[in-house]
């Protein structure tokens, strides 16, 4: 589907110090220096939070709550997760685990999806919670979108970026501010991502046949 003529590209998101969602800005902007596509951010609510009697419209910071409802209103997907324990939150996997009447119902397959995430530590487990991740977007058919080496700052980072995703590597104190090459490969996930969708929206028989 398209809004006001734009492809529609969803990022969802569960953030705990604030930085999948810096990632997620930067990937927006990536979506949207792609002509005719539009960056739509959902952050997930905590796990903890549905046992309340109430679950505030929108949360304190950020962006508004995930609906699995959104999946319908997109062309491509981007998933970000902080890294616990070498696999994506609670959070984020709750979400996913709502979306079987989507899977049933092939609302996902044959579009683009990536994913992406941070860590405190260089070597946290970012590979790992990337890969995981991607399972249950296989499973809903989606084309997995990695970060081709014809990006540069694959071979320049000294912190996060992956072929399988762009991370973020936040320091012990989870304070570290993007690097330049982690910004630079995060736009360059939301571009890819978006300049797909834009092409299958253009041509959907050549994903779905």
């Amino acid at each position: 589907m398209t809004f006001d003529n734009q492809t529609r590209i969803l990022i969802v998101y569960d953030s705990n110090g604030g930085n999948t969602y810096r990632m997620a800005q930067q990937i927006a902007r990536g979506v949207e220096s792609v002509k005719n596509c539009h960056a739509i951010l959902r952050a997930t609510p905590k796990v903890g939070d549905r046992s309340a009697t109430a679950l505030p419209e929108v949360p304190e910071s950020g962006a508004p709550f995930a609906e699995t409802a959104d999946l319908r209103e997109c062309e491509g997907l981007i998933i970000g997760s902080p890294t616990h324990f070498g696999n994506m939150s609670a959070s984020l996997k709750y979400f996913l685990d709502q979306t079987t009447e989507q899977w049933f119902a092939g609302t996902l397959a044959g579009k683009p999806a990536a994913a992406f995430t941070s860590t405190g530590s260089m070597h946290g487990g970012q590979e790992s919670t990337l890969l995981s991740m991607m399972v249950p977007l296989l499973h809903h058919g989606m084309l997995i979108c990695g970060l081709p080496y014809s990006n540069p700052e694959l071979m320049q980072t000294l912190r996060g970026g992956t072929p399988y995703g762009a991370s973020h590597v936040a320091g012990e104190d989870g304070k570290a501010p993007l690097a330049p090459t982690e910004t630079a490969l995060c736009k360059a996930l939301g571009a890819r991502v978006a300049s797909i969708a834009l092409a299958l929206t253009n041509s959907p028989e050549a994903a779905r046949s």
